[in-house]
């Protein structure tokens, strides 16, 4: 064979492999595009706020939370409107978590008393025992100003307050929130003031319980400004509707009143992957009434629907 012969037929050899290779890597391709394809992505974890259930027992809650097919609950753990006060958290608490556990639900936010480091709080008693449980975060108490002083004054008066609390919570294991809550009052409504002293801190330290509802209460049409002021610092989203009865605040099913449901898909884009809170504050009645648990079951399947309509999720 020729030198020339040899050339030719290892180019052919070598275009023959080249080939079988592209065929090869073609029908991987082709298996394994639909399965790309049919992996969902991943989800936010969805729990509800249990204010409306407070009466009943943690097995009857955590039935509730598995009915509604959420991941866990956000649970009022306070001094007043609460299932357990700071002096019962030792006791009460793990029995709490336990019956949740037995659904394979969680305590994903804990609804607190706390907004400050000191003995009358019992602030380090109960969220050590919080964070030992695998309650991840809390959410703050409120801060009220005195409107006949200075404002200036007192938000810089509550920075050494947050600052410990911080540090606390940094060494303990788990996260504070502070929620925007609407009131001419109210320590954070306008959300720039808390947002001057949080963003000295990671989000991981300490991070908005971000309310769309108080946003919208007290923002009007500027609420996409100061959620996007803070959407970097949001460790837990609230959802919750709410209508106006003349100059009074009423709140209603999610999807029923002033909300914009384009907060949503506003959320999701950013990349946010925390965790996402339904709050039913519209429902009253004591829960112990079958009559009344049964309206409870409907409104949160219902909320829900709506919930995953908004997030795209549906």
């Amino acid at each position: 064979m020729t030198i020339e012969e040899c050339r030719i037929r290892n180019v052919d050899a070598g275009l023959m492999n080249t080939r079988r290779d592209f065929v090869r890597n073609l029908s991987a391709l082709a298996f394994t595009a639909p399965l790309m394809a049919e992996t969902p992505k991943v989800k936010n974890k969805v729990c509800f706020f249990t204010k409306h259930l407070i009466g009943l027992g943690y097995d009857d809650i955590a039935g509730l939370a598995a009915e509604m097919g959420v991941d866990g609950i956000e649970a009022p753990i306070r001094p007043k409107a609460g299932h357990i006060t700071p002096e019962q958290v030792v006791d009460e608490l793990p029995k709490f978590v336990e019956a949740l556990k037995k659904q394979n639900l969680e305590m994903m936010i804990m609804t607190s008393g706390i907004n400050e480091v000191s003995t009358e709080q019992r602030t380090e008693e109960v969220l050590r025992t919080a964070a030992k449980l695998g309650v991840k975060r809390f959410r703050m108490n409120y801060f009220k100003y005195d409107l006949k002083l200075p404002i200036w004054e007192q938000l810089q008066a509550i920075r050494p307050k947050i600052k410990d609390l911080v540090a606390l919570c940094k060494e303990i294991g788990i996260q504070p929130m502070f929620q925007n809550h609407s009131g001419q009052d109210y320590f954070g409504a306008p959300v720039w003031d808390i947002f001057s002293i949080m963003r000295e801190y990671p989000a991981a330290q300490f991070s908005f319980a971000f309310d769309i509802l108080h946003a919208t209460c007290e923002g009007g049409k500027s609420w996409p400004l100061e959620f996007n002021l803070v959407k970097d610092h949001i460790g837990a989203a609230y959802f919750k509707d709410f209508k106006w009865d003349g100059r009074k605040l009423v709140t209603v099913p999610l999807g029923e009143g002033q909300v914009d449901p384009k907060y949503g898909e506003m959320l999701m884009k950013t990349g946010y992957t925390g965790p996402i809170s339904l709050h039913v504050e519209y429902l009253g009645g004591d829960p112990k009434d079958a009559a009344v648990l049964k309206g409870f079951r409907e409104a949160h399947l219902r909320d829900m629907k709506t919930l995953r309509s908004w997030l795209g999720w549906a």
